[in-house]
């Protein structure tokens, strides 16, 4: 006997039961139900090959279904994971540093929810050329929460694919969640935390990583803030901290697909213009800064200070705050 989500199935009439499962998920050609174990498999005779990382992992869930590509789940991945209520800074960098992933040609895995997770999946859909993406849900795959994510929802089922073990139709329950969590570490290669306090869930995933047999690896943050309170504690227990891409790409021996050459631009003549937006990023790493205090941290002529964050501003890595303050957003801090 198998159990799934409540279908009992039996060697008899296990074919109309898994069928009349998925039934519901009828909503286009994209879309899928995959299996795991001889039985579901023979019940859905035909169905996508299930992600091989999945096997490897304790408690692989029977049945996933699948909307978008299902080919994105047998990719590279690494998952991304974190605060719901995450600062600029934690949004700034789970962009960022997915997008730089995602045109390297590793699959972005992450959950769907607020904060960390949807800066995620956005970083990897927008990058270019575009990356694909993995939601794992804790709802059935056409019911997307939070509501306000269905617009997100298309676009990685256009550059990527939703997943659940849950039944179509079925709501989002704070029970699902720890469960979907064991799925989003099992897809990838590493887990990377970025801000998490000390009940996070994303802590729940990097456990499931460590049990099983996956990286951990925690971006540092303010050791005042309790909403770094988990990242922190993550690195002080054995946790990689992540401070450049590097420490990520090293998880990938065979070599992960070169980053794309950025067109050269013109800076007016002057010269040093990359070196220095260099800089104005590294000086913005920890937070948002007034125009005084980059130009000194720059060391460059003031001018040149300014057309270069001009440029930054121009090609969406900085934005200006009121207060005159610049920080941080887009993609390319790893690059």
């Amino acid at each position: 006997l198998l159990r799934i989500h409540g279908f009992a199935l039996r060697e008899s009439g296990a074919v109309s039961r898994l069928r009349k499962a998925a039934r519901p998920l009828d909503l286009g050609a994209r879309q899928c139900v995959i299996a795991a174990g001889n039985l579901a498999r023979r019940a859905l005779t035909g169905a996508p090959a299930y992600p091989g990382m999945l096997t490897e992992i304790f408690d692989p869930p029977p049945l996933l279904w699948v909307r978008g590509d299902v080919r994105a789940l047998n990719e590279r991945s690494v998952a991304i994971v974190g605060s719901r209520a995450a600062s600029p800074y934690a949004l700034a960098v789970a962009e960022r540093l997915a997008a730089d992933l995602a045109t390297r040609g590793i699959v972005v895995v992450s959950g769907l929810a607020r904060g960390v997770d949807s800066a995620a999946h956005r970083g990897a859909v927008g990058a270019v050329p575009h990356g694909a993406t993995v939601a794992v849900l804790g709802s059935g795959v056409d019911v997307i929460y939070p509501s306000e994510h269905k617009a997100l929802a298309r676009e990685i089922e256009r550059a990527g694919a939703i997943v659940s073990e849950l039944v179509p139709r079925t709501p989002p329950r704070a029970m699902f969640f720890p469960l979907r969590n064991r799925i989003i570490s099992g897809l990838s290669r590493a887990v990377v935390v970025i801000e998490a306090g000390e009940r996070s869930g994303s802590l729940i995933t990097a456990r499931c990583a460590l049990e099983q047999g996956r990286d951990v690896l925690a971006v540092p943050g303010h050791i005042t803030s309790p909403a770094s309170a988990g990242t922190n504690r993550l690195i002080r227990d054995g946790a990689a901290p992540l401070l450049d891409l590097d420490d990520l790409l090293s998880h990938y021996p065979e070599g992960a697909r070169p980053a794309p050459v950025p067109t050269p631009r013109l800076r007016g003549g002057r010269p040093g213009g990359a070196g220095l937006e260099r800089q104005l990023i590294n000086a913005l790493w920890s937070g948002p800064r007034r125009v005084e205090e980059l130009v000194g941290a720059a060391g460059a002529p003031v001018d040149a200070a300014l057309d270069a964050l001009s440029a930054l501003e121009l090609d969406g890595r900085v934005q200006q705050e009121s207060g005159g303050m610049f920080r941080l957003v887009g993609p390319g801090l790893f690059v």
